[in-house]
């Protein structure tokens, strides 16, 4: 049995940490390897007592950590080594890099330590290649996924929409600053706008939303699927977003979701999501104010089986290393099985 190890360096609950929780339980990721999850230092991964055949890491690349990177290489150097790209977008490079040449020095150097690079999202993919980050040869696309059982067991919401769930970490990021401004301007008293969630933010949106008794904070949600099964939509205004796990979540549990359409958002749209125009307070209201109309919002698509979809995407990945799988048709006749 195949041996993979995923590093990671943030523990904190999130997809990252959801994802790696699915690699580790899934009967179908099982069938292709046995998945160990070890946390290390952002800066010093190559920690003592690696022993794997394959070795993926969900690190943050940073100019701090590539010397430690580099060490992780030159320890490894016959181990097949992954870098699965959690962080960084298009558009996460037009809200926050300034020395552009710098930053894509900095991603070319790190990536060319490993022998693959795994996108989370074809939009992702494409400005890896477009940016000349990664050569072709070298990338794969692999959507995330968590177990999307409990999700899928919620009832479809009836009738028109009230209650609207925003639902992640409370940053920047997210862009629920502008979510709230185009809520606020609704006028439909029997709305609710459900803020899910905690971050750095909190103190900020909470400022923004106050006086505007439809706007709650729940806090932290333990499940998910529960606090999702409160909500009759989703909204998801992301200034950045490789892949946004939330919004499968929403597909699968049958309830509509609003997306920015920013970088793997736009995958979403292709599975059901409906893009707002462009990421303004102005056409974020007009976007809530039809779905929360009289009439009733399109029946939300609910997410075909995505797992299918990772477990194929690491099968075709360790595929491609010589003597890592005996028989690669065998798994995905697995998966399929699984699948099924």
């Amino acid at each position: 049995m195949t041996r993979i190890l995923h590093l990671v360096d943030d523990t904190n609950p999130g997809g990252v940490t959801r994802y790696l929780d699915f690699l580790r339980r899934d009967p179908g990721m099982a069938a292709l390897a046995s998945h160990e999850v070890r946390a290390v230092p952002r800066n010093r991964p190559c920690v003592a007592g690696i022993e794997a055949d394959v070795i993926v890491s969900h690190l943050a690349v940073t100019w701090r950590g590539l010397p430690g990177l580099m060490a992780l290489r030159a320890r490894h150097a016959g181990t097949p080594l992954i870098h699965v790209e959690h962080s960084y977008s298009e558009g996460f490079a037009a809200h926050n890099v300034r020395a552009r040449r710098r930053f894509r020095t900095l991603l070319r150097t790190a990536y060319a330590l490993f022998d693959r690079i795994v996108a989370v999202s074809h939009p992702q993919g494409d400005w890896l290649l477009g940016r000349g980050l990664v050569p072709a040869a070298q990338l794969s696309v692999i959507p995330p996924c968590v177990d999307l059982s409990a999700f899928a067991a919620l009832p479809a919401p009836q009738g028109p929409v009230r209650v609207i769930g925003a639902l992640g970490r409370f940053d920047r990021q997210k862009g629920f600053d502008l979510l709230i401004r185009a809520f606020r301007a609704l006028p439909q008293a029997d709305l609710r706008l459900e803020m899910i969630g905690d971050g750095p933010e909190r103190a900020a949106l909470e400022a923004l939303a106050q006086g505007d008794p439809r706007i709650r904070f729940a806090g932290f949600a333990d499940s998910p699927a529960q606090a999702m099964a409160a909500c009759d939509a989703l909204a998801m205004p992301s200034r950045w977003e490789p892949y946004g796990l939330v919004g499968a979540e929403a597909r699968a549990a049958g309830r509509p979701v609003l997306v920015s359409g920013v970088d793997g958002l736009r995958d979403q749209v292709e599975d059901g999501a409906i893009a707002v125009r462009e990421s303004t307070v102005d056409a974020w209201q007009e976007a809530l104010a039809t779905l929360t109309g009289p009439s009733l919002p399109p029946a939300a698509r609910r997410a075909e089986e995505p797992a299918t979809l990772t477990r194929l995407g690491w099968a075709a990945l360790l595929d491609g290393f010589d003597g890592l799988t005996d028989d690669a048709g065998s798994v995905t006749t697995e998966v399929s099985a699984v699948a099924a």
